[in-house]
């Protein structure tokens, strides 16, 4: 395989609609075309397609995805088509973010809270790294992708290629590490520390989770062995390795007093603005915080939210947007963008990528207003939608309904409606929703069609207008003998992905929700969808909301919609229509091909019986630890350094839920370790 060369995988080929579609794509590309829509049904490969487009492209790609889950899934994926290659995953590392505010009428000022997620945190800057010494990258983030990120020259500037035969003097090198804001420990090693046992350096990248042990020989690097970081088991001994620094926003020394100076100057004009509005108040409170920021990165390089000097230390001009992912790829001389974009879920992720920029200058406005920030801190800010329109070369939007930017914008939208499996769109049905003498009224009339589903051995999907209507309707159906369970944002995740598990594997019949029922939702064992209320027009009634939801039906060769309506609503009649033109479209190609509709068949994959796996393990652990008292402390830091890499595999796979789960048994584990320092990473 050639360096660089992006090579797809795959044990399948393109079919249906799908080579159509790709040399579509490539065409537009090839020819320049600056927008490009990708209009592919539920279940007809999209993602296949643009794995095929970015193989006969051959330039790094961004793939933005409207939430965490949804672009874990996507990385999986990629992953799977591209093994040879580097494919990560970049997202916000915080588990929980209240961001710094302040409520006026109450005088009540929030101040910054978030838990970081280390292991998040590690695959963004495996992201950067990547994207600063490879070619052949496909990173799939959220759009936290627009926010502000350190100047990737300064980041790149500071790196350090480390090889056997370097000059090596121990005190200096571990002076650099410092200045990589790397953190010295005499326990076990995190990405982003380093300890140094006599003559020997070792220190794990912030990019990974492996230890590299560093022997100096005569005044040079001797040796250099790559270590797991729990069992010590030597991995490699490379010649070389580079360390990037552990954090994003680096700033040289040389240039740290002049930016310091230049807050210090911000300072100073904005104090007098504030005197003389007469707002001593807040301009004591910005002077003492302010100033106490500048004192400890004088001291120590860094402070807790020094993101909000950003401008001064990146040199940047009032108003000038900040540094972000899009940074990192690749430019042509002339600053061109050379990298490919796709948007998945085009209808759900534009708007958000509009939206992020109005919301966070609203909270900064009054920060800075009421002397908790200085004015430069407006500056620290998302991207605007027209500066990433700027940011980003040519872009390939994904979706079964594009939204109306999408329509407006792009050159050419390529249809992939035809289904490899031959499965249709599924067949819709419209019914009354008033009830009268003769007819029942919508509730009853699905009651008595869930009943001949599940008699059947099916499964019934039901959406409502609202939360309360949800859980009403699954406590009647129950009490009408049908086994139901309803789901929508106040259910937790994980309950969530249990919920919909035991939909799947039959352990109730009928699933019942308001918003959820759309995006990425893959249920094949879905024999009917009702919608009720299908006739009052509005956001979840939309032709966008009414075709992904009926989407639901299209995995299952029995599949079909009611929509329960009055009457005819514009969205109801596009959305019907479009169905029906798809559906006769596979008709088509199904009889010319000769092809008999399959339901298509999914293993039952649940996260949560990982997790309750691991529960069960953990319990039995920390009793075996409680009950055996002739369990030294060196046995127990054996089973603590075990649970660590288990946890660390399980990042590997994006499986986040069971790391934090790990997590936790860790610091469960470390509380039995007499008179040590707890910590668990």
């Amino acid at each position: 395989m050639k360096k660089d060369t992006l090579i797809l995988k795959s044990d399948y080929q393109p079919a249906g609609d799908q080579p159509k579609a790709i040399a579509e794509l490539v065409k537009g590309v090839k020819e320049g075309d600056r927008h490009q829509t990708l209009l592919g049904v539920t279940g007809s490969g999209k993602t296949f397609t643009v794995a095929n487009v970015i193989e006969q492209i051959q330039k790094p790609t961004l793939v933005i995805a409207h939430n965490k889950t949804l672009a874990a899934q996507l990385t999986q994926e990629y992953r799977e088509f591209f093994p040879h290659n580097v494919v990560h995953y970049f997202v916000s590392y915080y588990d929980y973010y209240q961001p710094e505010a302040y409520v006026p009428h109450s005088d009540t000022y929030i101040e910054k809270e978030a838990q970081v997620n280390a292991e998040i945190d590690r695959l963004r800057h495996a992201s950067t790294q990547a994207l600063l010494t490879r070619k052949d990258v496909i990173i799939v983030a959220s759009v936290s992708c627009i926010y502000g990120l350190g100047s990737p020259v300064e980041y790149e500037k500071v790196h350090r290629k480390v090889s056997v035969g370097d000059s090596f003097e121990r005190a200096e090198f571990i002076r650099f590490l410092v200045g990589l804001h790397f953190e010295r420990t005499n326990v076990d090693l995190t990405p982003g520390t380093f300890r140094a046992v006599g003559p020997v350096v070792e220190v794990m990248p912030v990019n990974e989770t492996a230890v590299y042990r560093i022997q100096p020989e005569g005044g040079t690097i001797g040796h250099i062995v790559k270590l797991n970081a729990v069992s010590r088991a030597v991995i490699d001994e490379p010649a070389t390795f580079f360390l990037f620094p552990a954090k994003h926003y680096v700033t040289p020394e040389s240039e740290r007093e002049s930016s310091l100076a230049d807050i210090e100057q911000e300072l100073a004009v904005r104090l007098e603005e504030l005197e003389a509005e007469g707002k001593k108040l807040e301009a004591e409170r910005l002077k003492r915080r302010t100033r106490y920021d500048i004192a400890l990165i004088r001291e120590i390089g860094y402070t807790n939210g020094i993101e909000n000097y950003s401008r001064h230390f990146d040199r940047r001009k009032v108003g000038e947007p900040p540094h972000t992912l899009l940074s990192y790829f690749p430019h042509t001389k002339d600053g061109t963008p050379d990298f490919l974009t796709v948007i998945d879920e085009s209808h759900v992720t534009v708007p958000q990528l509009s939206a992020m920029y109005a919301g966070d200058q609203s909270r900064k406005k009054t920060l800075i207003e009421f002397g908790f920030r200085l004015p430069s801190a407006s500056d620290n800010r998302p991207l605007t939608f027209k500066e990433f329109n700027e940011r980003v070369g040519q872009i390939i939007y994904t979706s079964a309904t594009p939204g109306a930017y999408e329509k407006e914008h792009s050159t050419r939208t390529v249809e992939q409606v035809i289904r490899p499996t031959g499965l249709l769109d599924p067949e819709i049905v419209i019914e009354k929703v008033t009830g009268t003498k003769t007819y029942p009224g919508q509730v009853q009339h699905f009651i008595s069609e869930t009943e001949r589903v599940v008699k059947g051995g099916g499964r019934v999907l039901v959406t409502t207008l609202t939360k309360k209507m949800a859980e009403d309707l699954s406590e009647f159906l129950k009490e009408k003998n049908i086994k139901a369970e309803y789901i929508h944002s106040d259910i937790k995740t994980i309950e969530r992905i249990t919920i919909l598990t035991r939909f799947r594997k039959g352990e109730f019949d009928c699933l019942v929700g308001v918003n959820l029922l759309r995006e990425g939702l893959d249920l094949p064992e879905v024999e009917f969808v009702a919608i009720l209320d299908a006739d009052k027009e509005g956001f979840l009634r939309s032709e966008t909301s009414l075709i992904q939801t009926m989407g639901r039906a299209a995995r299952n060769v029995k599949g079909r919609v009611i929509l329960y309506a009055d009457g005819m609503t514009p969205s109801l009649e596009k959305a019907i229509g479009e169905t029906q033109r798809r559906r006769e479209i596979q008709i088509a190609y199904n009889k010319k091909n000769n092809i008999t509709p399959q339901t298509i068949k999914k293993s039952i994959k649940d996260i949560t019986e990982t997790l309750q796996a691991e529960r069960d393990r953990a319990v039995q652990m920390v009793l075996a630890v409680d009950m055996a008292a002739d369990l030294g402390v060196r046995s127990l830091k054996k089973i603590i350094r075990e649970r660590k890499q288990a946890m660390e595999e399980a990042v590997e796979r994006l499986d986040f839920e069971t790391a934090a789960l790990l997590r936790d048994e860790i610091y469960k584990l470390e509380e039995k370790l007499p008179n040590e320092k707890k910590k668990a990473r």
